[in-house]
């Protein structure tokens, strides 16, 4: 089926989606978690073929994003069920006031409509993104990049097989068959088909789809990821925050790339952050792009390096970690202004005002206090699934759940009133 097919689909039965019931909802959703499970042997042997084109091209760490195993097709399913017993956020009344004249004035949420996915490499994406648009009543169209393509075309085939016995049009998922950028360019310039555009991936595709989308488009994705430790932090907490959010899993984008370090404490806390995320990690050992305060520091130690001019403006997505010194909270608050993608960051301290300048004056969609920026994620702010992270303010910031995948309409009754 063609792009253009896949829109004509798209817009024709948006209507008929908006109006499922909560009931037919759950029984999609249903269906398509048995359908991927009765399926996972053929999902992963396509797995292992997107696999196999590009092992020796990309990096452990990508393939990591890459790779489904049982226990994560098992986790697809069970999370669709978690998102089926949701309350259906469409037609929830968000605010309702009489006005003198006696009006009843209701703000109600509705459906976008059809949403447009385009994202990389992560085609367990494919089942949430699936998942969250059916529940908030939407249609869904996937376009992965062509290095997932035959895993996310498995699990769409086993979800329509579930969305054809729950008796709901299989037209409200479609994957994109055209794994070129042109297919990108088409949804982008789609104009009265395709009513929000979201793109997850790198900078790259990000910036394609912000810089040329015709239609609305949400920023998601990119992470440049700090984390200060102020001079009144407790170092084995900081320590502890610090290899977590780089090392768990440095291929995602809530994974921490920046450390910053107060002045008074760089002497003696990089040596102890050396020996945990470097020496004493064998396998995995980060490599540390130092500024030039810290490789006076740690230069000429093991897998340091001096940072180079764009290192604090690079998601590494890798094991790989720049680090600065800076003089202060304001120092630290200034460089997160100048190189943050607006994702995540975190101020490590027992000292309270620090606290409270950091989280007033750093201007992302999360910021933590003494906490790993690893938790910016729907699952773990108590939303189950997430379509993206958005990094920008208008319409939805942060983790999008379901709220965030409608919009809403005011629906205003009365008993003749004219004005």
């Amino acid at each position: 089926m063609t792009t253009s097919e896949i829109l004509e689909n798209a817009k024709r039965i948006k209507s008929s989606a908006a109006l499922l019931s909560a009931e037919q909802k759950t029984s999609a959703l249903i269906n398509m978690a048995v359908a991927i499970e009765d399926d996972i042997d053929a999902i992963l042997r396509a797995n292992s073929t997107d696999l196999s084109a590009v092992r020796g091209i990309m990096s452990d760490v990508m393939l990591d994003r890459l790779a489904l195993n049982e226990e994560r097709v098992r986790n697809m399913a069970e999370n669709m069920r978690t998102i089926a017993k949701l309350p259906d956020p469409v037609g929830a009344v968000t605010d309702e006031f009489i006005r003198p004249n006696g009006m009843n004035v209701r703000k109600v949420a509705v459906p976008i409509g059809v949403i447009a996915i385009v994202y990389e490499s992560r085609p367990d994406v494919t089942a949430d993104a699936a998942a969250l648009s059916i529940k908030s009543g939407n249609v869904c169209i996937l376009k992965i990049g062509k290095e997932a393509f035959l895993s996310a075309r498995a699990i769409v085939n086993a979800m329509r097989k579930g969305l054809k016995k729950a008796g709901v049009s299989q037209n409200i998922i479609s994957l994109v068959e055209d794994t070129s950028r042109e297919s990108v360019k088409e949804l982008m310039s789609a104009v009265g088909y395709v009513d929000l555009l979201i793109p997850r991936g790198g900078k790259e595709l990000i910036n394609l789809c912000k810089e040329n989308s015709k239609v609305p488009c949400i920023q998601t994705g990119t992470g440049i990821c700090h984390v200060y430790v102020d001079e009144f932090a407790d170092e084995d907490k900081a320590l502890n925050i610090i290899e977590n959010a780089k090392c768990s899993r440095p291929s995602v984008c809530n994974a921490m790339e920046v450390c910053l370090i107060h002045k008074d404490i760089a002497e003696n806390f990089l040596p102890r952050l050396h020996a945990r995320i470097v020496s004493g990690r064998y396998e995995d050992s980060v490599k540390l792009r130092l500024d030039e305060k810290s490789y006076e520091i740690l230069g000429g130690w093991n897998n340091c390096y001096k940072a180079g001019a764009q290192d604090f403006d690079t998601e590494f997505l890798d094991y790989v970690m720049a680090v600065k010194i800076v003089d202060g909270v304001k120092d630290a608050i200034a460089h997160i202004s100048a190189h943050s993608t607006g994702h995540s960051e975190c101020i490590v301290t027992e000292n309270e005002e620090n606290a409270k300048l950091f989280t007033r004056s750093v201007d992302s969609a999360a910021v933590y206090v003494n906490v790993s920026t690893r938790f910016t994620d729907g699952g773990e702010f108590g939303l189950i699934g997430e379509i993206g992270i958005s990094t920008q303010k208008l319409h939805a910031r942060g983790p999008m759940g379901l709220t965030e995948l409608c919009s809403y309409k005011y629906i205003i009754t009365g008993d003749g009133q004219i004005r």
